[in-house]
């Protein structure tokens, strides 16, 4: 499987990745000691997340695609 890398301090390469730091910097300061945060809190983070709406998805949450990924003929299957 081809593996894609993007070049460091290349920020624009990244889109997803960048917005997904964007959006977790609301929830876990830059700089935050992880280890002061419990699995439950984490878990929580990530639930609020892939819940939320995203207009890439036409306003669909990520959890919605996924579902619907896996419903559809579409998914991979190993």
């Amino acid at each position: 499987m081809p593996i894609y890398l993007c070049k460091p301090r290349s920020p624009w390469r990244r889109g997803t990745n960048e917005n997904t730091n964007r959006l977790l910097r609301q929830y876990l300061p830059k700089g935050a000691d992880l280890r002061t945060f419990s699995q439950t809190d984490l878990d929580a983070i990530a639930q609020e997340l892939n819940h939320r709406p995203r207009k890439i998805h036409g306003y669909r949450t990520p959890a919605e695609v996924y579902a619907g990924l896996l419903n559809s003929g579409d998914a991979l299957t190993a």
